[in-house]
């Protein structure tokens, strides 16, 4: 069997960790790189050792020799592009939030049904292997019916954390193309996805989004902080909720965002907790289980946060090969999308939202 041949299309820094699910495979490899900055896609060639430069996504769509498409591009771009590579008979692996609004996802999922090609959503924190663990425990019944599922997000800095540019924030500060703010809408949708992969479907959702003037803009540029989101799952007697700090004051150990990500799982007869994500925050063991009024460490190997990429990768790479279907397939990305758009619409009239109205 040939190797399944990839083009990337966006080459900013995060595509360093989308290609690493690639190497050492035998089954697929990245064939192209396509970027409207001709100079960032033949530097990530040079580095990947990648023949085929673009900086035209047409190109890329009309190149008989590309199997799928690894769309790693602003949001607003995520519909039309996904849309584009189907009719081209491209298999899509889109970033996540998979799009700005419902409609558009309906769009998105049509078009790759029409065209019988895989469309799946780029979100690593349901393939984080602590997460996976955790999930196959509550599935096992191991803390029994699950009551509540918290989860958290502080920002922060260190000196090791990535330094994002300018020019990354820039269309991440335009509603038009971002479609929310950086840490509700757009990290956010990390941990909308977790908690659905954990908890399963939500019924309705309350939040509170403040503004925070970000550091270093002269107060021009306010962030989506501090919010509290609060959700009821379809589940019977099963709630969760989602808190978000802007916290740069903190500093946070990371290689990568200096983000503190942390879970808890809260069950009839025990709570499992996910500490870690990109960032070492408190000195805990990734995994925990707390039963029978003991905490112990779970073991697990691949707690390095690009290891969930490599999963993520390593998915779309078997799903490809089998036909099956992937786990952040188009539904499921578009449920996740209305969990994450009813939190916005809540906050902005006050009421609640279910995600099953949001078009």
């Amino acid at each position: 069997m040939n190797p399944i041949r990839v083009a990337f299309v966006g080459c900013g820094r995060i595509s360093d960790l989308h290609q690493m699910g690639y190497r050492g495979r035998d089954d697929a490899k990245i064939v192209a790189v396509c970027d409207v900055n001709k100079s960032a896609a033949k530097k990530k060639a040079k580095e990947w050792g990648v023949d085929k430069i673009y900086s035209d996504y047409q190109q890329v769509l009309e190149d008989k020799e590309i199997d799928a498409v690894e769309l790693i591009t602003p949001h607003h771009l995520h519909c039309p592009m996904t849309i584009q590579a189907a009719e081209a008979g491209k298999h899509i692996s889109v970033q996540k939030p998979m799009a700005l609004c419902a409609e558009e996802a309906d769009q998105m999922i049509a078009a790759a049904n029409k065209a019988g090609v895989i469309l799946r959503v780029y979100e690593t924190f349901v393939f984080y292997a602590p997460a996976v663990k955790a999930k196959q425990m509550i599935d096992a019944g191991e803390i029994g019916e699950v009551r509540a599922v918290r989860m958290h997000i502080s920002t922060g800095t260190g000196d090791t954390a990535w330094d994002v540019p300018l020019s990354a924030w820039v269309w991440r500060i335009d509603e038009k193309k971002c479609g929310g703010g950086p840490l509700v809408f757009d990290h956010g949708y990390h941990l909308f996805s977790l908690g659905y992969y954990l908890g399963g479907p939500v019924e309705s959702v309350h939040a509170w989004i403040d503004r925070t003037p970000a550091e270093g803009t002269a107060g021009m540029v306010k962030v989506d902080a501090p919010a509290m989101i609060s959700f009821k799952y379809k589940a019977p007697r099963c709630y969760g909720n989602l808190d978000i700090e802007y916290t740069p004051k903190m500093r946070i150990y990371s290689d990568y965002y200096a983000d503190d990500d942390r879970i808890e799982v809260i069950g009839e007869k025990g709570i499992i907790i996910i500490n870690r994500y990109t960032a070492k925050t408190l000195d805990l063991p990734e995994l925990m289980l707390f039963k029978d009024g003991k905490t112990k460490a779970i073991p697990v190997e691949g707690v390095e946060w690009h290891d969930g990429f490599i999963a993520t990768t390593h998915d779309f790479i078997d799903k490809l090969k089998t036909g099956g279907q992937p786990r952040l397939d188009g539904p499921t990305g578009k449920a996740v999308l209305q969990f994450t758009l009813a939190a916005l619409q809540s906050a902005a009239t006050g009421c609640e939202v279910r995600p099953d109205d949001v078009k």
